[in-house]
């Protein structure tokens, strides 16, 4: 596909626009997630009719929990490997833009549940792209949200292209590489093709190494982190030099949002995209882990945890030059920014402040162009 170099019209670079979203039906699967309840406060800030599709399963505690992120959408309860159950939902919220976020999202879970994380995985993107064939009939503009190891991971130096073998010789990493053929094989069959029936444009978007206030996923470095900090615990770090392209959730979350957009604009932007961080923000997981213990108010102290522990690969790196020099857009959230950001929301998450008010107050702070006004 040629794509043309050229901002969204009217809107200019890295732009959110609240114009675009306020009002618009919006769905959400995983709105319950760590990135689909930011993404939920984010697009409830813009002015937005959300709803959200998910499971009962969800970290204890959970973003969702503590944001209050329930008060400002209607939220329906289904399993994504349920069909029937994705497709009433499609129907019954009338969405014009979907976002499909639901996920078995950890590596390490995925060689404890490999069928599980399969039927999640791929089968859920099957369910959610089939409801909108059948029952979508206002949506214009679908999001498959994957993930970075979706590619044949050759521990190269240089980033990852679009363009890339998808792969992965993990369950996870595997599944998020049919998820990808899924959604290609949909577009090209359903939707964007030559022979489409159906007018929504779908795109997939993979980021990977997303970090940020609020995360309480298990085996993961940051929220590991926070809990230790959080009861005084030292921190048990299993692969410190491992290096990892490190970025604030905001920073996909822009780019899933201007994504959408696109998609509204034109079907010319209905591939996939990586989003990624700058090369300087790629750092070894003994950096990030020193640099938290320093912005920590507290004694936080690491040890290194021997294992046995499943292969993890130590090098990925995605190249984003696609979605800066085609989509505009840029990550609006610098590492060490970030990083503060961080620290700050599990500060405040200790001294007992209302986490709702503090998440959107983080998101009018970091992308506050990008909040409706």
């Amino acid at each position: 596909m040629e794509l043309r170099q050229r901002p969204l019209a009217g809107l200019g670079l890295t732009a959110v626009d609240p114009r675009f979203w306020r009002g618009r039906r919006v769905l959400i699967t995983g709105h319950t997630g760590f990135k689909g309840a930011w993404l939920s406060l984010w697009l409830q800030s813009l002015g937005a009719s959300v709803s959200g599709f998910a499971g009962s399963r969800s970290t204890k505690p959970s973003l969702y929990e503590l944001a209050r992120v329930s008060e400002g959408m209607e939220s329906i309860a289904g399993d994504v490997c349920d069909a029937q159950a994705v497709a009433e939902a499609v129907e019954a919220c009338e969405a014009e833009v979907v976002f499909h976020a639901a996920a078995q999202a950890l590596v390490r879970r995925s060689f404890e549940e490999p069928r599980q994380t399969y039927e999640t995985n791929v089968m859920g993107t099957v369910n959610v792209l089939d409801a909108v064939r059948m029952h979508g009939d206002r949506v214009r503009a679908v999001v498959c949200i994957t993930s970075d190891k979706c590619y044949e991971n050759r521990e190269w130096e240089w980033g990852y292209r679009e363009s890339e073998a998808m792969g992965g010789s993990d369950p996870y990493s595997n599944s998020k590489g049919c998820a990808e053929l899924v959604t290609a094989a949909f577009r090209e069959s359903f939707f964007s093709g030559s022979s489409s029936a159906h007018p929504a444009r779908v795109g997939s978007a993979r980021a990977g190494n997303v970090i940020g206030g609020g995360d309480w996923g298990a085996d993961r470095l940051v929220p590991d982190m926070m809990r230790a900090a959080l009861s005084g615990q030292p921190i048990r770090v299993r692969n410190p030099n491992s290096i990892r392209p490190w970025q604030h959730v905001l920073n996909p979350l822009a780019g899933y949002l201007i994504l959408a957009q696109s998609l509204w604009e034109s079907p010319e932007y209905a591939t996939g995209w990586n989003f990624g961080p700058p090369d300087e923000d790629a750092r070894p997981v003994g950096w990030l882990v020193e640099r938290i213990a320093e912005m920590w108010p507290g004694n936080l102290t690491w040890e290194l945890d021997e294992g046995p522990h499943p292969h993890e690969a130590r090098y990925l790196k995605l190249d984003s030059s696609r979605a800066r020099m085609h989509l505009g857009w840029q990550p609006p959230v610098g590492l060490e920014q970030g990083l503060e950001a961080i620290v700050d929301w599990y500060r405040a998450l200790e001294d007992g402040a209302d986490m709702r008010e503090a998440t959107v107050g983080q998101i009018e702070r970091l992308v506050g162009s990008g909040v409706a006004r």
